[in-house]
């Protein structure tokens, strides 16, 4: 790779081998940046009510149902099909809005590892489903590296309801970590992953240091049998980590940064 080129999710390049993932909703923020993005489209009457309705809906029930292969199929195509016809200029003015509503959302203990990792030399990337149009400007108003959202085809300005990249969930988040990695010359078994849900199994499977955040049901299992680390960001300031004896060496990065608001369980519950 020459100097001249850049990876298509960012213009900078990784200071060295390792970088840190984190998932977006209920991981870096609590609730759903989804749902904040549809009220500002809904507002600025680029998404008409009874859309906006039924894809509040399916957000609910997406949340509680947990994600099949059919339901990520529903999400990929309720999210191309919002912004189908819709102009590239239009959506990203709803960024004035919709980026510090979501600022106001990240996780003071997500910021404290953000520093951490930063500290550490590492990249820092979000990667989430949500449209690149939002998670790139909230990756650099956070002073991360770059975002990794799903990328949707522009044709004449306006969205063509089309993918133009892998569709950033599940399987297609390895795809465009493994991408950037090309790019920018990263070992992912030196990486860290950070996710909430179970969806995201592919993702954390996919670098050295997988770590799940307020996990649901399935991945804390799963964290468990694995001996990964379980980080609980709790509603204020503080955080509680749980582990297992295969997780010992595992936790020190996630434990550095809750120094007095971090306790240890024998085993996972």
């Amino acid at each position: 790779m020459t100097v001249t080129e850049s990876s298509p999710y960012t213009a900078g390049y990784s200071a060295g081998p390792s970088a840190a993932f984190f998932d977006l909703d209920r991981t870096l923020i609590s609730g759903s940046s989804a749902f904040v993005l549809g009220i500002a489209a809904w507002r600025g009457k680029l998404v008409p009510t009874h859309q906006f309705v039924r894809d509040a809906a399916g957000a609910v029930a997406f949340k509680f149902a947990g994600a099949s292969d059919q339901t990520s199929e529903g999400v990929r195509d309720r999210i191309l099909g919002a912004v189908k016809g819709v102009r590239l200029d239009d959506l990203v003015a709803l960024n004035a809005d919709i980026v510090p509503k979501l600022m106001e959302k990240v996780r003071p203990e997500a910021k404290r590892l953000l520093e951490q990792h930063r500290h550490a030399g590492r990249a820092t990337y979000i990667i989430s489903a949500s449209p690149i149009e939002v998670v790139e400007p909230l990756a650099k108003a956070l002073g991360m590296t770059a975002g990794i959202g799903t990328r949707s085809a522009i044709i004449d300005g306006a969205y063509s309801g089309e993918l133009a990249g892998p569709f950033c969930y599940g399987p297609g988040k390895v795809e465009a970590m493994q991408e950037l990695a090309r790019w920018e010359g990263l070992d992912l078994d030196q990486c860290w992953a950070y996710s909430d849900s179970a969806s995201d199994l592919p993702m954390v499977e996919a670098v050295g240091h997988p770590v799940a955040v307020n996990p649901d049901a399935r991945l804390e299992r799963v964290a468990g049998q694995r001996g990964w680390p379980v980080v609980v960001f709790s509603k204020r300031t503080k955080a509680v980590i749980r582990r297992t004896t295969q997780a010992v060496g595992a936790v020190g990065l996630a434990a550095g940064g809750f120094a007095g608001g971090a306790r240890w369980a024998s085993r996972p519950r």
